[in-house]
């Protein structure tokens, strides 16, 4: 559950934050992912392209630090 407090009026700044963290917990990506119908093997497919991503960037990491 996300929530966030509204300090003196400033409703501007609360719906920024609110952005923010719905943005880090991935609520605008499942919503555009359940927007539409997705198929098994598509799902599948973004998926795995999905972990290739994951890996590549941990290797990228991996390798300026050292």
């Amino acid at each position: 559950m996300v929530s966030v407090t509204v300090r003196d009026n400033n409703v501007d700044q609360a719906l920024k934050v609110l952005k923010k963290k719905m943005q880090r917990e991935g609520i605008f990506r499942e919503m555009k992912l359940r927007r539409d119908f997705e198929k098994p093997s598509q799902k599948r497919k973004r998926e795995k392209a999905e972990a290739v991503r994951r890996w590549r960037k941990l290797e990228r990491k991996k390798r300026d630090k050292e």
